[in-house]
């Protein structure tokens, strides 16, 4: 093998390799480094080593509590999103053209718009004299105030994380094989027990996949928080923001940024192993 062609991978990933190492690793390398920091209020960062940072954030009732409200809610919005884009991924999958190709476009739609306008979107909508508070009022159902609570927050992180489940869910229906389906209603099964018994194992590893970009989008998410929760609902995320640029304490924030994606990346990757076990008991 000639020495171009032993080096034509490495220069094919030579460029992909250092756009990743300047925007990735070398920006999360100089936040790890400050958040090991002190924090010196004339100079946002100080000399010396300390875990103090960190130390903070783990025994402060107040940090672990935006960790637990960012734990919960990505959590509903993960249940909700399941909930929903399951059986819509279900329905998409046994339309036909032209009106496949539509619902499709109106499913992946919000995805056009930036997450900003559709939260303030949802502000107006959700606020005193919003919409939504005045059909509920016309109904009897009394929502009552729904903008600045975690209720505001979990129905705009499902409208705008709603896709991110509907598309891998989508895409394992259409992997499904119509005559197993059919062969089990053939066989006296009823359509809900076909739904259950052979529709859904066939689907898990897309509901799986979902369930883990909706999660790990929702735990980072900023705009939907900052806008809908306000300031006194915070997630982690806003924490960051807040105290890069209001408190200007970079080594907490740093440090709170790090935890965040060590918290993210520990459940992501037990849920990936979990994906890959559902994955090799539904392959083999």
């Amino acid at each position: 093998m000639s020495v171009t062609a032993r080096s034509s991978p490495w220069l094919l990933a030579g460029p992909g390799t250092v756009l990743f190492t300047a925007f990735v690793i070398l920006p999360l390398a100089l936040t790890l480094v400050i958040s090991f920091q002190h924090f010196e209020p004339n100079a946002a960062t100080g000399s010396g080593f300390t875990f103090t940072n960190f130390v903070s954030i783990l025994t402060d009732e107040y940090f672990l509590g935006i960790f637990w409200r960012t734990l919960k809610l990505s959590l509903l919005t993960t249940l909700a999103c399941a909930l929903i884009g399951v059986p819509e991924a279900y329905i998409l999958s046994r339309m036909r053209d032209p009106w496949r190709s539509v619902f499709l476009l109106v499913i992946i739609g919000p995805l056009l718009v930036s997450v900003v306008v559709r939260a303030f979107g949802w502000s107006i909508l959700l606020g005193s004299s919003g919409l939504v508070v005045q059909l509920g009022e016309m109904l009897g159902l009394g929502f009552g105030r729904l903008l600045y609570t975690e209720t505001a927050i979990v129905i705009a992180l499902v409208h705008v994380m709603l896709p991110f489940m509907v598309i891998p869910v989508w895409t394992a229906l259409q992997r499904l094989d119509p005559s197993v389906e059919a062969a089990s209603l053939t066989l006296g099964a009823s359509a809900l027990t076909t739904l259950r018994r052979v529709v859904l194992p066939q689907v898990s590893l897309g509901m799986l996949s979902g369930s883990l970009l909706v999660f790990g989008l929702s735990t980072s998410a900023f705009a939907i928080p900052g806008l809908l929760g306000g300031r006194r609902l915070k997630m982690v995320a806003t924490l960051v923001y807040d105290q890069f640029l209001q408190e200007l304490n970079w080594p907490l924030g740093a440090a709170l940024a790090i935890t965040l994606l060590v918290f993210n990346l520990a459940i992501m990757l037990a849920f990936n192993r979990f994906v890959e076990a559902r994955a090799r008991k539904v392959l083999g």
